[in-house]
This record gives C-alpha cells, structure tokens and sequence, in this order.
C-alpha cells in the first residue's frame, strides 16, 4: 500500500508540474496571438480609415484597393475643416494608445519594427498637431495650387471605375480649394499668415495654371492628357466610343465649370488677406517657431539628432567638401579657365531612354537586381503651364500593387542636357526613386508587409537616398566621360559632384540660421557674398525659397548626411564583411524609415 500510494504521489506531482507547464505555455501563446491580432486590427483599420478619407492618395497608393479588404468608398478629396481636424487628433491619441500597450516581444519581427516606427510617426505627427497654423499648404514653390493639377494629370485610368472615381473628385475641387481658403483665412486671424509677396505668387499661378483660353481651344494638359488615358481604355474595349465622347465632354463641362471658379476664387480670396506688413522671415520669428521648426525637422528628415549636432555635422561636411574642390583645383589649375574657354563637348548620351540604361548598367555591381525583374519608364516633360511652377524634375511614386510602369517629369526649362540630365536621371529614376520605391513595394508585396507600413512618409530616408545615388552618379558619368576622351569633362564631372554637395551644405545650414536662430535677409545676404554670391536677385531668390520651404534641403542634405553615418557603423560593426552591396541591400529592404531606428536595426543586426 505505502508503495502504491509513493507512486500516486509521484504521478500526482508530475501531473501538477505538466498542467503547470502547459497552462504557462498556453498563457504565453494567448498573450502572444492576442497581441499579433490586436496589431492587426489597428493596423488594418488605420489603413483602411487613411485610404477611404482620400481617393486621390489611395489611387496612387493601391491599383486594385479591393485587394486590400477596401471595396466601397465614396470617392473624396480630403479637405480641411477644423472640426474634423480635432477629431483626427482624437483619434491619433486612441492609435497611440493601443500601440503602446502592445508587448512588442510578442510581435513578428517586421510587425515589431512597424509597430516601432508607427509609433515614432504618430507622435510626431501629434506634436505637430498642437501647432495648428504653421503648416503652409499654398506654398508658392509647392503647394496645392501647383501640385493637384500634376496628381490629376497623371491619375491612371486602369478600368472604367477610375473615370468615374477621377470625374468626381475633379467636381469637388471647388471645395477643396475653398476649404484651404479657409484654413489661410483662419492662419491670418491666428496672425501668422504669409508675406504679402508669398500670397501675390500664389494668385499669380492660380490665373495661369488653368485659363479660359486654353480651356475654350481644347489645348490644356488636363483636358489631352485625360483623352490620351482614355485611348487604351477604348481599345481594350472596356468603354465604348460613344462613352468616350461623354466622359471627354463631362471633363471639359467640369474643368470650365468647377475647377476654373475655384483657381478664380481661391485667387481672389487670397488677394484679400495679402498685408503689406508681413515681410518674408522664417519660422522662427512666429511666436512658438523654433519649437515648431525643432518639430518639423524631425518629421521631414527622420533624425532625431539635436540641432547644435546638425551644424556641427554640417560644418565638418562644409570642410571636407571644401576641401575636395581645392584638392581638385590643386592638381588641375587651369581647369576652369580651359574648360570656360573652350565649348565643353557634347555628352555621350543625350536620350533619356539611353541614360537610364547605361546607369543600370553601371550600378549593377554594388545594387541588388529588382525583384521580379526590370520595370517601364516613360519620361515626360512637365507642361508649359507648369514649367515657372515646378521642380527640375520629379517622379510619380507607382501603386504598392503596380509596379511595372513608372513615370519620371523633367522640367526642361530648369534641367539642360548633358551632366546634369544624366544625374537628374540617377535621382529620379536609377538607382535612385524609381528604383529605391520598385524595390521595396515588389519585397513588401511578397514578403506580405502589412499595408499600413504605406501610410509612413520619410523625407530623409528617400531625399537622401536618391541625393546619395546623385552623387554615385557623378562618378559613373566620369567613368563615362573618360572612355569616350572626354579627359577634362570627367574630372569636371567630379567637381560638380563637391561643387553641389557644398552648395546644398550651404543652404541647410542657412536653413536652421533663418528658422530657428532667425537670421534676418541683410545677414543671410552677407553670408552668401562671401561665397561669391553678389546677385541681389539671386540672394532674395534663395532666402525667399528657403524661407517658404523649412527643411526642405534638409531633407536632401541631413538625409544623406545621416545615410554616410549608417555606412560608417555599418562598416565598424561588419568588418572584413562589409561591402556597398550588402549596404545597400539592408537599407533598401528596411524600408522608409526614420534614422533612429535604422542604426538601432543596424546594431540588432
């Protein structure tokens, strides 16, 4: 008896320790499952409630938004409100909330890293949030006025919905102007609306991106190029002919009608808040502006460095650079003057189709391939209504889930051929935005990235990147030079590659003087001539632009500033094992992201 009831006890502890043992491990994956779901949710329903509130941003997002869980919508074009803006901050705290009562060790590890950079995103977008008037949507260098018409012009008609879809956000456009209208009469009353000057441009590009003439001949790029879109559409035979011709005279009937008024009406509204009092200076003469830039920065570049940090990093780039010049002007002292003199000779490749082929050749070495294969590539040049208005060049980012044709815009009033076309190129196109976006959506896609990682926006991760490549650029375009005899034009090639890297080092150390240490134009102005830069025009053109874009270069320069710093650590930490092309690979398979959390992946790694 006493040995059966010994084994009984034994029995009973093992059976103790067991259930034990599987209720802590059922526990553990309970807490583990309820934490992936409940970061499923927020996720799905956070990019669901984004991509319903703006048609315009999903169409450009997602090509087939029913295969992401999106089948009705009403098609809108997000407008501001401030009651609605109270609610998004609202709910912006509620996300917020949930998000950080997540055990992130209980998350996969790409829903980890999401989960961290959604996270960073959304509270600084909350800090923004409490300053409500010092954003600027009408930005006279790239605001609404100049930006909606390039979105609409280049809305894909994919099936006959998106017609459908593209007519009706183009008949709300005369509330979304007048809803921005509103906004500016309510940063006027909050005093803290734009200079006089600023708002005189702004009514100058709404009376002449759309007029009545173009419009009543038929000539205006948003009525051919909606005809150009409708075409393959026809010969698809997804519409019919005698449906083209309704949809083309539905197009004009709303561009003479809505969009026509609103450009009048947002013009005259403005005229009426211009004060001649209000001079052009940066943000941080506005009574919270440094607090506000310090904010910003952080939002358009993705780093999280200390100010004081930036300029003493930008200063130490300003020298190298500086010294890179003079190195080169050293060992080839006539350069200038012989290559001044004499008319430089042509550049081996004028076509765009033939530059874009021979960077892909050249980057393959250090580049992983893209996924899936090569992808198409149109090059546009922007319409004349557009050419005072937009930047040299531009890429329209493709759909998540159609990634085989692509769109790059050159500028060709601010873009000549030559050099300068090829590392436009380099930066738009390969290996820089097209490639970088191609890249991480067909990885994204197939990896089965959840569809909220779209909703992030990181300035400096994509700005830097492709000013990075711009600069690789210059080298292949050396190598180039060189093999077609072009000697002096090579190491031409080289010195603009540091003769622009300080340039845009210049300006974003003006950029924080004039935001946030509130250098006034007379100290800016003497900065620049002792740079040789004597033209008055030339000095007001750069402050005023500066002054209308913070951060702006910034992004470009601190984003690349901050990439040199990752390819540091990344070859102390990897060693004998590192090379660009494993670089590469790891920044570009991280995805946008912020700076802080790239070199905390990095060290992890």
């Amino acid at each position: 008896m006493k040995k059966h009831s010994s084994l009984s006890k034994r029995q009973l502890l093992f059976s103790i320790l067991f259930l034990l043992a599987f209720s802590g491990m059922t526990l553990f994956l309970f807490t583990y499952q309820r934490d992936e779901k409940r970061f499923a949710h927020i996720t799905a329903e956070l990019f669901e409630d984004e991509m319903k509130a703006n048609t315009l941003s999903m169409h450009y997002s997602l090509a087939n938004p029913e295969n992401f869980g999106i089948y009705d919508y009403a098609p809108v074009l997000g407008c501001y409100d401030a009651q609605n803006a109270l609610r998004s901050q609202a709910q912006l705290e509620n996300t917020l909330a949930a998000l950080h009562n997540l055990h992130t060790e209980n998350l996969s590890e790409s829903d980890a890293y999401l989960c961290k950079l959604l996270t960073r995103s959304l509270e600084n977008t909350l800090a923004l949030e409490s300053f409500s008037y010092y954003g600027e949507p009408l930005s006279p260098a790239s605001g609404a006025q100049s930006q909606l018409p390039i979105l609409l012009a280049e809305y894909a008609f994919r099936q006959p919905k998106d017609i459908e879809d593209y007519l009706a956000l183009l008949e709300q456009t005369d509330t979304y102007f007048a809803s921005l209208l509103t906004y500016e009469q309510e940063k006027a009353a909050a005093g803290l609306i734009m200079p006089a000057s600023f708002l005189k441009e702004v009514r100058q590009q709404c009376d002449t991106i759309l007029t009545k003439e173009s419009l009543d001949t038929g000539t205006h790029f948003l009525q051919t190029t909606f005809q150009e879109r409708l075409e393959p559409l026809v010969q698809a035979k997804e519409i019919t002919v005698q449906e083209q011709q309704e949809y083309i005279s539905e197009n004009d009937r709303l561009l003479k009608t809505i969009l026509l008024p609103a450009y009048i009406s947002l013009g005259d509204g403005l005229l009426l808040l211009e004060d001649n009092s209000v001079q052009p200076a940066g943000l941080a003469s506005l009574p919270q502006g440094s607090a506000y830039y310090e904010q910003l920065l952080i939002s358009e570049t993705g780093s999280y460095r200390p100010i004081e940090e930036i300029q003493t990093l930008l200063t130490q780039q300003f020298s190298i650079e500086f010294d890179k010049i003079r190195e080169i002007l050293t060992a080839y002292p006539t350069l200038l003057s012989d290559y001044n003199e004499d008319s430089p000779a042509a550049f081996p490749y004028q076509d765009p189709p033939q530059i874009l082929l021979d960077l892909q050749k050249r980057m393959k070495e250090d580049f992983p391939a893209l996924p899936d294969g090569a992808t198409q590539v149109s090059v546009k040049a922007v319409s004349p209504n557009l050419e005072a208005y937009c930047a040299p060049a531009f890429y329209l980012t493709s759909p998540l889930d159609a990634t085989d044709s692509n769109t790059i815009y050159i500028n060709r009033s601010k873009t000549p051929a030559g050099l300068e076309l090829y590392t436009t190129l380099a930066h738009e196109g390969y290996p820089g935005h097209l490639y970088q976006n191609v890249y991480y959506n067909r990885m994204a896609l197939a990896s089965q990235e959840r569809p909220a990682r779209e909703l992030l926006w990181y300035g400096g991760y994509l700005e830097g990147w492709a000013l990075y490549v711009e600069f690789l650029s210059n080298d292949y375009a050396s190598a180039l030079l060189q093999e077609h005899g072009q000697e002096m034009e090579a190491i031409m090639a080289k010195l603009e590659k540091h003769n622009r890297s300080l340039q845009l080092c210049l300006y974003s150390i003006i950029d924080i003087m004039i935001h946030y240490q509130g250098a006034s134009y007379n100290q800016v102005a003497k900065l620049l001539e002792g740079f040789g830069i004597t033209s008055s025009d030339s000095i007001q053109s750069i402050y005023n632009y500066i002054v209308q874009e913070p951060c702006n270069y910034l992004k470009y320069y601190l984003g690349y500033l901050e990439i040199l710093s990752l390819q540091e650590n990344a070859k102390t930490l990897w060693g004998k094992d590192y090379s660009d092309y494993r670089f590469h690979c790891f920044y570009l398979d991280c995805g946008p992201s912020d700076f802080m959390s790239l070199q905390e992946r990095l060290a992890a790694k």
